[in-house]
This record gives structure tokens, C-alpha cells and sequence, in this order.
């Protein structure tokens, strides 16, 4: 019942979804309105540049496919980008003239992050979307921000999260005994990632109970509320495999479907949640 009313919730959620289609590819807008759903109903999708400029030429197909409307934006001084003047604009008359619950920014130009800012600081959530490259000051703005690169096809195997070593001749080949341990580098890395670690050890804290144990539901939000963090930017699919990659939290998983995680560091937890 719960997860039906939350859908609902999602379903009657407005968002305005402003591309900045110089800096977001076009293959990939199918995958982000599919993320977005989970938030809300996209009624408002505008994608901004200079539609006569052989570089958008992907996106125009696009544009009717998914029912986005191009907003021509001429350059009208080199090396200036009036595109994101003109989204930023737009942004701010949709603030005050529609009746929304949320933005959505595509793009992977920091210069978005006082607009971002402005957005939140009026009671919205902001999702961003934007490719690796995109400066942390904007991804950091946002209620939650996807690296379109994590962005996977619908049934397309995960990519792996510790790169294939370069093919050895046949003697070389690793033993089943030794392919495990290739996840270590990976996993020392996230611990490694004080930023990411205090996210969660925050998150853990925030949620947690007497015992000192947290469900992860409540932990992965916990987690959302301080950062625009999504496990998938980090090679795994959601809260609970981001807890256990980590390593430096101990994850129940009880009969009844429900997980539990508490800070290895917190020595005065109980041995198992008392639940």
C-alpha cells in the first residue's frame, strides 16, 4: 500500500525538464525522462541552443519523439553562451508562474549552480543530470544528480566496476579462486572516499536507533537529504550494495525482506537490530 501511494505521489509531482542540449547528448534522453518518472510527471521539457548549428543535429529527431520543444537561442557574440542565459530565464519565469513541485537541469555547465541554488532556496527539488565532467559545485546544488554515463539500457548488463586487465596468454588466465579478489581495489577505493564516507556515516547516525542500527530505507534517505549522491554513480544499483562496497558498515538482511546497517565504528551498537 505504502509503495502504491508513493507512486501516486510521483505520478501528481510537476517537473520542468530544461536541457541544455550543447552539453547533454541526445542518445541518452530516453533513459534520462525514464529517471525523471521516478520523481514526477515531466510536463514542461524545453531544450535550448542554436537549432541551425550542425552540432544539435542528433537531438532534432529527438525533439519530436519525446515531445521537447526547441528554444532557439542564436549566439550572438562568439565565445558567449547565450543558451544558458536564455535557460536561465526561462527557469525563473517557470518558478513564478507555474504551479511546479520540482526542476530538472541536464547539462554539465557549473554555471547553473546559483540557479540551482535559487531554485532549492524557493522549496523545489532540483534533479541534474550531466556527464562525468560536470564541476562538483553543480552536482553538489542538486537534490539528486545522475551521471548520464550511468544511465543504462533496460536489461544491459552492469558495467564492471573495476576495469579488465589487458588479455595475457592462456597459461596466465585467472583461476575462479582469483577472480574475487579484483573487487578489492574497487572497494578500497569507495573507503578511501572520506567525502562519501561521511555521507553515509551521517546517514547511518541520522537514522539509527537506540541500538544503533538504521533500515537501509531510512539510511538511503538520510543520505539523499545531505547530498545529491545515487549509488549508481558509484558502480552499484542502490543503497544497500553502496553500504556493503564500502565495507566499513555491518548489513543485516532479515527473513522478512527488511535490511539493517550500522557503522562498524560504533562500538556501543548491539550485536543485531532489536527489532
Amino acid at each position: 500500500m505504502d509503495n502504491d501511494r508513493s507512486a501516486s505521489q510521483a505520478v501528481n509531482r510537476r517537473i520542468a525538464l530544461l536541457i541544455d542540449a550543447d552539453n547533454v547528448s541526445h542518445t541518452k534522453i530516453a533513459l534520462m525522462l525514464a529517471e525523471l518518472s521516478k520523481y514526477g510527471t515531466a510536463n514542461i521539457r524545453r531544450a535550448y541552443g542554436d537549432w541551425g548549428s550542425a552540432s544539435l543535429k542528433g537531438w532534432k529527431d529527438k525533439l519530436h519523439d519525446f515531445a521537447i520543444r526547441p528554444i532557439q537561442q542564436f549566439s550572438y557574440s562568439a565565445g558567449k553562451n547565450a543558451t544558458d542565459i536564455a535557460l536561465v530565464i526561462d527557469a525563473m519565469e517557470l518558478l513564478y508562474t507555474q504551479e511546479l513541485d520540482a526542476f530538472c537541469i541536464a547539462s554539465s555547465d557549473a554555471d547553473f549552480t546559483p540557479l540551482i541554488m535559487q531554485l532549492k532556496a524557493n522549496g523545489h527539488d532540483v534533479y541534474g543530470f550531466g556527464a562525468r565532467k560536470t564541476p562538483s559545485p553543480f552536482v553538489n546544488a542538486c537534490t539528486t544528480f545522475l551521471y548520464l554515463e550511468s544511465l543504462e539500457e533496460p536489461g544491459a548488463p552492469a558495467a564492471p566496476s573495476v576495469p579488465a586487465e589487458p588479455s595475457k596468454p592462456a597459461r596466465a588466465t585467472p583461476t575462479r579462486q582469483q577472480q574475487p579478489a579484483a573487487a578489492k581495489p574497487a572497494a578500497r577505493k569507495l573507503a578511501d572516499d572520506e567525502v562519501l564516507v561521511t555521507i553515509l556515516r551521517g546517514a547511518v547516525d541520522a537514522a539509527a536507533w537506540d541500538d544503533g542500527w538504521a533500515s537501509m530505507a531510512a539510511a538511503g534517505s538520510a543520505a539523499k537529504r545531505q547530498s545529491s549522491i545515487d549509488p549508481r554513480n558509484y558502480g552499484v544499483k542502490n543503497f544497500a550494495q553502496l553500504f556493503e562496497a564500502v565495507g566499513l558498515f555491518e548489513i543485516v538482511r532479515e527473513s522478512d525482506g527488511q535490511t539493517f546497517v550500522a557503522d562498524k565504528s560504533n562500538k556501543d551498537r548491539d550485536p543485531s537490530p532489536a527489532r
